[in-house]
Protein backbone atom coordinates (compact mmCIF):
# COMPACT_ATOMS: atom_id res chain seq x y z
CA UNK A 1 0.00 0.00 0.00
CA UNK A 2 1.15 3.76 -0.65
CA UNK A 3 2.78 4.68 2.69
CA UNK A 4 1.54 8.25 2.16
CA UNK A 5 -1.79 7.53 2.73
CA UNK A 6 -4.27 6.74 5.51
CA UNK A 7 -4.49 3.10 6.63
CA UNK A 8 -6.39 1.79 3.75
CA UNK A 9 -8.14 -1.11 6.20
CA UNK A 10 -9.35 1.88 9.22
CA UNK A 11 -13.10 2.53 9.49
CA UNK A 12 -14.56 5.32 7.79
CA UNK A 13 -17.13 7.61 8.14
CA UNK A 14 -19.55 8.06 5.27
CA UNK A 15 -19.40 12.23 5.37
CA UNK A 16 -15.55 11.50 4.74
CA UNK A 17 -14.89 8.49 3.36
CA UNK A 18 -13.07 7.32 0.18
CA UNK A 19 -13.08 4.44 -2.12
CA UNK A 20 -11.24 1.17 -1.65
CA UNK A 21 -7.48 1.49 -2.60
CA UNK A 22 -6.72 0.74 -6.10
CA UNK A 23 -4.08 -2.86 -4.58
CA UNK A 24 -7.66 -4.19 -3.32
CA UNK A 25 -8.43 -4.94 -6.96
CA UNK A 26 -4.77 -6.06 -8.39
CA UNK A 27 -2.68 -8.91 -8.40
CA UNK A 28 -2.92 -12.61 -7.86
CA UNK A 29 -2.19 -12.33 -3.89
CA UNK A 30 -5.87 -10.54 -4.07
CA UNK A 31 -7.34 -13.71 -5.32
CA UNK A 32 -5.94 -16.01 -2.31
CA UNK A 33 -6.87 -12.92 -0.12
CA UNK A 34 -10.43 -12.88 -1.03
CA UNK A 35 -10.97 -16.83 -1.02
CA UNK A 36 -9.88 -16.70 2.76
CA UNK A 37 -11.12 -13.29 4.19
CA UNK A 38 -14.41 -12.92 2.00
CA UNK A 39 -15.50 -16.33 0.18
CA UNK A 40 -14.96 -18.49 2.66
CA UNK A 41 -16.55 -16.55 5.45
CA UNK A 42 -19.70 -15.40 3.54
CA UNK A 43 -23.23 -16.56 2.63
CA UNK A 44 -23.43 -17.41 -1.29
CA UNK A 45 -26.22 -17.90 -3.43
CA UNK A 46 -26.80 -21.17 -5.44
CA UNK A 47 -29.74 -21.52 -6.98
CA UNK A 48 -33.55 -22.47 -6.51
CA UNK A 49 -35.35 -24.57 -4.71
CA UNK A 50 -37.51 -25.55 -7.81
CA UNK A 51 -34.07 -27.27 -8.94
CA UNK A 52 -33.94 -29.59 -5.85
CA UNK A 53 -37.45 -30.55 -5.51
CA UNK A 54 -36.92 -34.32 -4.98
CA UNK A 55 -34.56 -36.56 -3.16
CA UNK A 56 -31.32 -36.55 -5.38
CA UNK A 57 -32.25 -33.57 -7.07
CA UNK A 58 -28.64 -31.53 -7.65
CA UNK A 59 -26.98 -28.65 -8.57
CA UNK A 60 -23.60 -28.24 -9.26
CA UNK A 61 -21.61 -25.01 -8.76
CA UNK A 62 -18.19 -23.62 -7.80
CA UNK A 63 -17.36 -20.39 -5.09
CA UNK A 64 -14.05 -18.97 -5.54
CA UNK A 65 -12.11 -22.02 -6.76
CA UNK A 66 -14.05 -24.41 -4.22
CA UNK A 67 -16.48 -27.31 -6.72
CA UNK A 68 -19.73 -27.50 -3.95
CA UNK A 69 -22.54 -30.23 -5.04
CA UNK A 70 -26.12 -29.16 -3.71
CA UNK A 71 -28.60 -31.74 -3.42
CA UNK A 72 -31.77 -32.87 -1.23
CA UNK A 73 -31.17 -36.02 0.20
CA UNK A 74 -33.40 -39.09 1.45
CA UNK A 75 -35.48 -37.44 4.47
CA UNK A 76 -35.73 -34.54 1.98
CA UNK A 77 -33.27 -32.41 3.47
CA UNK A 78 -30.99 -30.29 1.41
CA UNK A 79 -27.40 -30.83 1.78
CA UNK A 80 -24.17 -28.84 0.23
CA UNK A 81 -20.77 -31.18 -0.08
CA UNK A 82 -17.27 -30.47 -1.03
CA UNK A 83 -17.40 -31.99 -5.22
CA UNK A 84 -14.49 -33.53 -4.46
CA UNK A 85 -14.39 -37.32 -4.08
CA UNK A 86 -11.98 -38.00 -0.92
CA UNK A 87 -10.21 -40.88 -2.22
CA UNK A 88 -8.00 -38.59 -5.31
CA UNK A 89 -10.27 -35.65 -5.55
CA UNK A 90 -12.49 -36.64 -8.49
CA UNK A 91 -15.56 -34.89 -9.31
CA UNK A 92 -19.02 -36.33 -7.94
CA UNK A 93 -21.03 -34.52 -10.12
CA UNK A 94 -20.11 -32.70 -13.09
CA UNK A 95 -23.49 -31.26 -13.81
CA UNK A 96 -27.00 -30.17 -12.39
CA UNK A 97 -29.39 -33.13 -12.39
CA UNK A 98 -32.66 -35.08 -11.28
CA UNK A 99 -32.99 -37.63 -9.05
CA UNK A 100 -29.81 -39.25 -8.52
CA UNK A 101 -29.87 -42.17 -6.18
CA UNK A 102 -25.65 -41.69 -4.81
CA UNK A 103 -23.37 -39.56 -5.96
CA UNK A 104 -20.23 -41.64 -7.48
CA UNK A 105 -17.09 -40.49 -8.26
CA UNK A 106 -16.99 -39.81 -12.27
CA UNK A 107 -12.70 -40.83 -11.77
CA UNK A 108 -12.64 -44.34 -9.98
CA UNK A 109 -16.22 -44.72 -8.51
CA UNK A 110 -16.35 -44.36 -5.33
CA UNK A 111 -19.94 -44.13 -4.21
CA UNK A 112 -21.61 -41.88 -1.66
CA UNK A 113 -25.29 -41.79 -0.15
CA UNK A 114 -26.77 -38.94 -0.38
CA UNK A 115 -26.31 -38.26 3.12
CA UNK A 116 -22.29 -37.51 2.00
CA UNK A 117 -21.44 -41.42 3.35
CA UNK A 118 -19.36 -43.48 1.53
CA UNK A 119 -20.81 -46.65 0.48
CA UNK A 120 -18.56 -48.67 -1.53
CA UNK A 121 -15.39 -48.08 -3.54
CA UNK A 122 -13.88 -50.68 -5.97
CA UNK A 123 -11.72 -53.23 -5.32
CA UNK A 124 -10.20 -51.42 -1.49
CA UNK A 125 -10.65 -55.05 -0.30
CA UNK A 126 -6.82 -55.18 0.18
CA UNK A 127 -6.63 -52.02 2.07
CA UNK A 128 -6.06 -52.29 5.77
CA UNK A 129 -8.07 -50.95 8.22
CA UNK A 130 -10.47 -49.33 5.44
CA UNK A 131 -14.05 -48.46 6.49
CA UNK A 132 -15.99 -46.71 4.15
CA UNK A 133 -18.86 -45.50 6.39
CA UNK A 134 -15.96 -44.05 8.59
CA UNK A 135 -15.09 -41.67 5.05
CA UNK A 136 -17.63 -38.46 4.90
CA UNK A 137 -18.08 -35.26 2.36
CA UNK A 138 -16.84 -32.74 4.12
CA UNK A 139 -20.37 -30.54 4.07
CA UNK A 140 -21.28 -26.69 4.17
CA UNK A 141 -24.16 -25.29 6.03
CA UNK A 142 -27.24 -24.85 3.76
CA UNK A 143 -30.49 -22.66 4.28
CA UNK A 144 -33.33 -21.06 2.25
CA UNK A 145 -34.79 -17.30 1.64
CA UNK A 146 -37.85 -16.45 -0.56
CA UNK A 147 -37.40 -19.29 -2.60
CA UNK A 148 -32.87 -19.07 -3.30
CA UNK A 149 -30.84 -21.23 -1.82
CA UNK A 150 -28.03 -20.48 0.21
CA UNK A 151 -24.73 -22.10 1.04
CA UNK A 152 -21.91 -21.21 3.70
CA UNK A 153 -18.66 -22.43 5.70
CA UNK A 154 -18.22 -22.18 8.90
CA UNK A 155 -16.34 -18.71 8.79
CA UNK A 156 -19.67 -17.02 8.15
CA UNK A 157 -22.13 -15.65 10.55
CA UNK A 158 -25.47 -17.74 10.92
CA UNK A 159 -28.02 -17.41 8.83
CA UNK A 160 -30.35 -15.60 10.77
CA UNK A 161 -28.37 -12.93 11.25
CA UNK A 162 -27.43 -12.86 7.54
CA UNK A 163 -31.01 -12.77 6.20
CA UNK A 164 -31.86 -10.20 8.83
CA UNK A 165 -34.25 -7.43 7.41
CA UNK A 166 -34.29 -8.96 4.27
CA UNK A 167 -37.94 -9.33 3.76
CA UNK A 168 -39.01 -6.07 4.58
CA UNK A 169 -38.12 -3.99 1.38
CA UNK A 170 -39.91 -6.38 -0.70
CA UNK A 171 -43.56 -4.91 -0.75
CA UNK A 172 -45.60 -6.96 -3.57
CA UNK A 173 -42.36 -7.86 -5.09
CA UNK A 174 -42.09 -11.51 -3.58
CA UNK A 175 -40.18 -13.61 -5.93
CA UNK A 176 -41.13 -17.32 -3.77
CA UNK A 177 -43.18 -18.79 -6.13
CA UNK A 178 -41.59 -17.93 -9.88
CA UNK A 179 -39.59 -20.72 -11.44
CA UNK A 180 -36.48 -20.51 -13.39
CA UNK A 181 -36.61 -19.48 -17.11
CA UNK A 182 -32.88 -19.36 -18.39
CA UNK A 183 -29.12 -18.25 -17.89
CA UNK A 184 -26.84 -16.35 -19.51
CA UNK A 185 -23.30 -15.59 -18.54
CA UNK A 186 -21.11 -12.63 -19.28
CA UNK A 187 -16.99 -12.37 -18.44
CA UNK A 188 -15.55 -9.03 -17.72
CA UNK A 189 -12.18 -8.07 -17.70
CA UNK A 190 -12.34 -6.69 -14.22
CA UNK A 191 -11.76 -7.62 -10.68
CA UNK A 192 -15.18 -9.14 -9.48
CA UNK A 193 -15.28 -6.14 -7.17
CA UNK A 194 -15.29 -3.61 -9.53
CA UNK A 195 -18.04 -5.32 -10.72
CA UNK A 196 -19.92 -5.25 -6.98
CA UNK A 197 -19.25 -1.21 -6.84
CA UNK A 198 -20.67 -0.44 -9.92
CA UNK A 199 -24.28 -2.62 -9.66
CA UNK A 200 -24.35 -0.29 -5.75
CA UNK A 201 -25.21 2.94 -6.69
CA UNK A 202 -27.74 4.43 -9.19
CA UNK A 203 -25.13 7.47 -9.42
CA UNK A 204 -24.25 6.46 -12.73
CA UNK A 205 -27.23 5.87 -14.40
CA UNK A 206 -27.70 9.17 -15.78
CA UNK A 207 -24.50 9.01 -17.96
CA UNK A 208 -24.26 4.95 -18.63
CA UNK A 209 -27.44 3.48 -18.98
CA UNK A 210 -29.78 6.05 -20.79
CA UNK A 211 -32.54 3.51 -21.99
CA UNK A 212 -32.83 2.48 -17.71
CA UNK A 213 -33.21 5.86 -16.95
CA UNK A 214 -35.92 6.34 -18.84
CA UNK A 215 -37.65 4.27 -16.80
CA UNK A 216 -36.57 5.07 -13.53
CA UNK A 217 -37.73 8.04 -11.48
CA UNK A 218 -34.02 8.94 -10.44
CA UNK A 219 -35.06 11.58 -8.52
CA UNK A 220 -37.26 9.10 -6.08
CA UNK A 221 -34.06 6.75 -6.38
CA UNK A 222 -33.38 6.13 -2.86
CA UNK A 223 -30.96 3.87 -1.42
CA UNK A 224 -30.76 2.13 2.25
CA UNK A 225 -28.32 -0.52 3.58
CA UNK A 226 -28.76 -3.14 6.15
CA UNK A 227 -26.55 -5.23 8.30
CA UNK A 228 -25.50 -7.29 5.09
CA UNK A 229 -27.04 -6.08 2.08
CA UNK A 230 -28.16 -2.64 0.48
CA UNK A 231 -31.23 -2.24 -1.96
CA UNK A 232 -32.12 0.12 -4.32
CA UNK A 233 -35.33 1.05 -5.09
CA UNK A 234 -37.26 3.24 -7.81
CA UNK A 235 -40.64 3.81 -9.22
CA UNK A 236 -40.80 1.82 -12.70
CA UNK A 237 -42.80 3.40 -15.57
CA UNK A 238 -42.31 1.23 -18.59
CA UNK A 239 -44.59 -0.31 -21.35
CA UNK A 240 -46.89 -2.88 -20.60
CA UNK A 241 -44.88 -5.15 -23.34
CA UNK A 242 -41.75 -4.88 -21.16
CA UNK A 243 -42.59 -4.71 -17.30
CA UNK A 244 -45.12 -2.44 -17.03
CA UNK A 245 -45.77 0.47 -14.01
CA UNK A 246 -44.69 -0.53 -10.79
CA UNK A 247 -41.46 -0.88 -8.11
CA UNK A 248 -38.03 -1.53 -9.38
CA UNK A 249 -35.87 -3.00 -6.54
CA UNK A 250 -32.76 -4.07 -6.53
CA UNK A 251 -31.01 -6.28 -3.52
CA UNK A 252 -26.96 -6.77 -3.14
CA UNK A 253 -26.74 -9.02 -0.52
CA UNK A 254 -22.40 -9.26 0.80
CA UNK A 255 -20.05 -9.88 -0.62
CA UNK A 256 -21.49 -10.76 -4.51
CA UNK A 257 -25.06 -11.40 -5.03
CA UNK A 258 -27.73 -9.03 -7.24
CA UNK A 259 -31.13 -9.68 -6.90
CA UNK A 260 -33.04 -7.50 -9.46
CA UNK A 261 -36.63 -6.91 -8.95
CA UNK A 262 -39.33 -5.64 -11.49
CA UNK A 263 -43.18 -6.62 -11.82
CA UNK A 264 -43.53 -10.20 -12.51
CA UNK A 265 -39.59 -11.46 -12.42
CA UNK A 266 -36.49 -11.93 -10.99
CA UNK A 267 -33.48 -11.39 -12.19
CA UNK A 268 -30.32 -12.78 -10.09
CA UNK A 269 -26.57 -12.14 -10.72
CA UNK A 270 -23.73 -14.34 -9.32
CA UNK A 271 -20.18 -12.26 -9.65
CA UNK A 272 -17.55 -15.05 -9.36
CA UNK A 273 -13.97 -14.07 -9.30
CA UNK A 274 -11.70 -15.68 -12.84
CA UNK A 275 -8.51 -14.15 -11.23
CA UNK A 276 -7.41 -10.41 -10.61
CA UNK A 277 -9.02 -8.66 -13.29
CA UNK A 278 -11.28 -11.13 -14.47
CA UNK A 279 -15.04 -12.20 -13.80
CA UNK A 280 -17.80 -14.15 -14.69
CA UNK A 281 -21.34 -13.21 -14.05
CA UNK A 282 -24.16 -15.11 -13.98
CA UNK A 283 -27.68 -14.00 -14.80
CA UNK A 284 -30.39 -16.13 -14.18
CA UNK A 285 -34.25 -15.77 -14.85
CA UNK A 286 -37.56 -16.48 -13.14
CA UNK A 287 -40.87 -15.64 -13.73
CA UNK A 288 -44.19 -16.59 -12.57
CA UNK A 289 -45.63 -19.75 -14.49
CA UNK A 290 -47.02 -18.25 -17.69
CA UNK A 291 -45.89 -19.60 -21.18
CA UNK A 292 -48.77 -17.97 -23.49
CA UNK A 293 -46.84 -15.85 -26.24
CA UNK A 294 -48.05 -12.57 -24.63
CA UNK A 295 -45.38 -13.81 -21.69
CA UNK A 296 -43.32 -15.04 -23.54
CA UNK A 297 -42.71 -11.76 -25.74
CA UNK A 298 -42.00 -10.05 -22.34
CA UNK A 299 -39.85 -12.52 -21.33
CA UNK A 300 -37.57 -11.93 -24.84
CA UNK A 301 -38.07 -8.04 -24.04
CA UNK A 302 -36.56 -8.06 -21.14
CA UNK A 303 -33.80 -10.78 -21.87
CA UNK A 304 -33.05 -7.74 -24.85
CA UNK A 305 -33.15 -4.85 -22.61
CA UNK A 306 -31.18 -6.49 -19.70
CA UNK A 307 -28.27 -7.55 -22.53
CA UNK A 308 -28.24 -3.46 -23.61
CA UNK A 309 -27.74 -2.85 -19.70
CA UNK A 310 -25.48 -5.24 -19.22
CA UNK A 311 -23.05 -3.85 -22.03
CA UNK A 312 -23.28 -0.53 -20.88
CA UNK A 313 -21.86 -1.86 -17.65
CA UNK A 314 -19.06 -4.31 -18.66
CA UNK A 315 -17.73 -1.27 -21.04
CA UNK A 316 -17.33 1.33 -17.79
CA UNK A 317 -16.36 -1.58 -15.69
CA UNK A 318 -13.51 -2.67 -17.69
CA UNK A 319 -12.25 1.11 -18.16
CA UNK A 320 -12.47 1.20 -14.34
CA UNK A 321 -10.18 -1.56 -14.14
CA UNK A 322 -7.68 -0.39 -16.57
CA UNK A 323 -7.76 3.02 -14.79
CA UNK A 324 -7.03 1.24 -10.93
CA UNK A 325 -4.40 -0.78 -12.61
CA UNK A 326 -2.77 2.02 -14.12
CA UNK A 327 -1.00 3.82 -11.12
CA UNK A 328 -2.25 7.06 -11.35
CA UNK A 329 -5.39 5.97 -9.29
CA UNK A 330 -5.69 7.56 -5.44
CA UNK A 331 -8.95 7.09 -3.42
CA UNK A 332 -11.42 8.95 -4.46
CA UNK A 333 -14.00 10.65 -2.10
CA UNK A 334 -17.41 9.08 -2.09
CA UNK A 335 -20.71 10.69 -2.72
CA UNK A 336 -22.50 10.25 0.54
CA UNK A 337 -25.97 10.59 -0.70
CA UNK A 338 -25.61 8.25 -3.73
CA UNK A 339 -22.43 5.98 -3.00
CA UNK A 340 -23.59 5.12 0.77
CA UNK A 341 -24.11 1.89 -0.42
CA UNK A 342 -20.82 1.30 -2.10
CA UNK A 343 -19.39 2.82 1.35
CA UNK A 344 -21.46 0.21 3.46
CA UNK A 345 -20.00 -2.47 1.25
CA UNK A 346 -15.96 -1.30 1.25
CA UNK A 347 -16.67 -1.01 5.36
CA UNK A 348 -17.97 -4.42 5.67
CA UNK A 349 -14.84 -5.36 2.79
CA UNK A 350 -12.69 -3.61 5.11
CA UNK A 351 -13.84 -5.10 8.35
CA UNK A 352 -13.17 -8.30 6.50
CA UNK A 353 -9.36 -7.77 5.52
CA UNK A 354 -8.94 -6.87 8.74
CA UNK A 355 -10.02 -9.81 10.42
CA UNK A 356 -8.39 -12.14 7.87
CA UNK A 357 -4.89 -10.49 7.12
Amino acid sequence: MNPRLPDPLAPQQLSHAVALAADFYLGEAMVQRDRDAVFARSWQLVGHVSALANAGDHVVTEIAGLPIVVIRDTEGRLRAYHNVCRHRAGPLATCDGKAAKVLRCKYHGWTYTLEGVLRSAPEMQTAEDFVPSEIRLPELRVDVWQGLVFVAGDGAVSFAEFSKGLDDPLRALSPKDFVFHKRFRYEVACNWKVYCDNYLEGYHVPHIHPGLNSLLDYRQYVTECGDWFSYQYSPLESDPALYGDGDALYYFIYPNTMLNLLPGRLQTNRVLPLGPDRCVVEFDYYYRADDSAEAEARKQADHDFAHQVQDEDIEICEHVQRGLGSGSYVPGRLNPLRENAVFHYHELLRAAYRATP
